[in-house]
């Protein structure tokens, strides 16, 4: 006899016990840190950790970018160290694919063991700074600045802890965060945007507290050459990804075009074979779309592929948008990172000495 599956909200109330289990081990765990100073190690330089509460997309790898650029334009020396989540063996992880598309003069530094990532950052790079990538509930680093990205999307996760939710630390958790980016605030009402911004400041009173918006940085044709989005209200689009918030990239396209279909999606992280270029070229003239967009992330993996099928086949243009995530509050954020960072005069001063 066929049984019917049962429902999200079943689902949920089934794995809600372990999720208590797993909401009391988190919350032991930062009490350990909370209390023991000695159990984080500092780095010998300012470490600034760029986290989130959820699992999933919330535009945390943009923003490491954002301040990499702002660290850059500074005259600092910053580093990247990221755990490297998702990699298959013998691959590299999709966020540091991206960190060498978007800054290709930063070292990134992938290790489990971010206080020796941190180490090596400084030893081998000469890294005068490290921005710690997914930092939020890795606290054996000691960090100077603890940011964390909110999804103005999907903010809260559903209200629930792992696994019955998306939640990776309980609300409470965004206490011990210095600062806080509301991130996508562009794609959501000013109302929405409001009653996040209420719950935050009620979990967190004492962080400071940025908006940030999603903008097209640059669109790019597969052979590198750059285009206009306003390209993009003459043609058909059909957007493809594979990231943890698609609807975000499938809003930031849809509001640029005349014509966009619903989005191609793939689980997040997904290994692009040349079978998902047949299907996403097949969706393409199913739909009457002539043209493929796809994200910085995706076309790292999907590119090569693309070219090769092109060379056999006709196939619909393909091309990468990057999307920025831009803290609209530039200066006040810009003195929040001066304020963790030494002077880059005095730190230059003492390599020499």
């Amino acid at each position: 006899m066929n049984r019917r599956p049962a429902s999200p909200a079943v689902l949920q109330w089934m794995l809600a016990p372990l999720s208590v289990l797993y909401g009391g081990i988190i919350r032991g765990r930062n009490c350990y840190y909370d209390r023991t100073r000695s159990a984080s190690h500092p780095a010998g330089v300012p470490v600034i950790s760029v986290g989130n509460l959820t699992v999933g997309g919330t535009g945390k790898t943009p923003l490491v970018i954002e301040i990499v650029r702002h660290l850059l334009s500074g005259g600092r020396k910053p580093a990247i160290v990221t755990r490297g989540y998702a990699a298959a063996a013998g691959q590299t992880a999709d966020e540091v694919l991206e960190f060498h598309a978007a800054l290709p003069d930063v070292p990134v530094l992938v290790n489990p063991d971010r206080v020796a990532g941190a180490h090596a950052a400084v030893a081998q790079h000469h890294a005068d700074c490290v921005v710690l990538d997914d930092g939020f509930q890795h606290r054996r680093l000691r960090r100077d600045l603890d940011v964390v990205v909110i999804d103005a999307l999907n903010p809260w996760g559903g209200g629930w802890l792992l696994p019955a939710g998306r939640l990776r630390e309980p609300l409470s958790s965004l206490g011990r965060a210095h600062a806080i980016i509301i991130s996508r605030v562009n794609q959501i009402s000013e109302s929405a945007v409001d009653d996040i911004v209420a719950e935050t400041r009620r979990c967190a009173p004492q962080a400071a507290l940025f908006r940030a918006t999603a903008e097209i940085e640059r669109l790019v044709d597969l052979f590198g050459e750059p285009r206009s989005p306003d390209e993009l209200r003459q043609r058909h689009v059909l957007p493809a990804c594979g990231i943890g918030n698609p609807r975000s990239f499938e809003r930031l396209v849809e509001g640029c075009t005349a014509q966009s279909q619903r989005c191609v999606t793939f689980a997040d992280h997904h290994r692009f074979r040349p079978a998902d270029v047949g299907a996403i070229a097949a969706s393409a003239a199913e739909r009457g779309a002539n043209l493929v967009v796809t994200t910085r992330k995706d076309w790292v993996k999907l590119a090569p592929l693309w070219k090769r099928a092109a060379a056999e086949r006709t196939l619909p243009e393909l091309w990468r948008l990057d999307m920025r995530l831009r803290v609209q509050d530039r200066e006040g954020f810009r003195r929040l990172l001066a304020s963790v960072l030494p002077k880059a005069a005095e730190v230059h001063a003492k390599e020499g000495a």
